[in-house]
């Protein structure tokens, strides 16, 4: 079921990049940013109360509050970023150096969790950043 989500999350992402294009034109970046940002909380929240999870809330313990809080935080900043970058660069460009954020993460989880970075890993991340090279050239 996994690939399924992940499978939507792609389309969903694609989706997000062409309509913030769209719709970012003459908007302040941050100003959009913010904006997005609160749909995704009404979104977010609804699906917590949706799905009766909100009683869960009590049981996170203080290593996730923090963890959680710190990915929000780099969540914010890459989100701000990308939508200036989205604001002044081509949809084209701007999104496969987006993307090389799946060859950062491979690295970073090989660093600090420990996971395996496979020959396979090495042979993608290789390809994803000469694709990104190429896309952008």
């Amino acid at each position: 079921m996994w690939i399924v989500f992940a499978v939507l999350s792609a389309v969903f992402a694609a989706l997000t990049s062409i309509l913030a294009k769209i719709g970012i034109d003459g908007v302040n970046s941050n100003l959009a940013t913010a904006i997005r940002t609160v749909v995704v909380v009404i979104m977010a929240w609804g699906m917590v109360f949706l799905t009766h999870a909100q009683s869960g809330l009590t049981e996170i313990s203080k290593k996730s509050w923090l963890f959680l809080i710190l990915s929000g935080l780099a969540t914010g900043a890459s989100w701000l970023c990308y939508y200036k970058a989205l604001q002044t660069g081509e949809v084209s460009k701007v999104v496969p150096i987006d993307k090389l954020s799946v060859v950062i993460t491979l690295i970073l989880a090989f660093v600090f969790l420990h996971e395996e970075f496979t020959a396979k890993s090495l042979i993608g991340c290789i390809l994803i950043a000469a694709g990104t090279l190429i896309m952008v050239l």
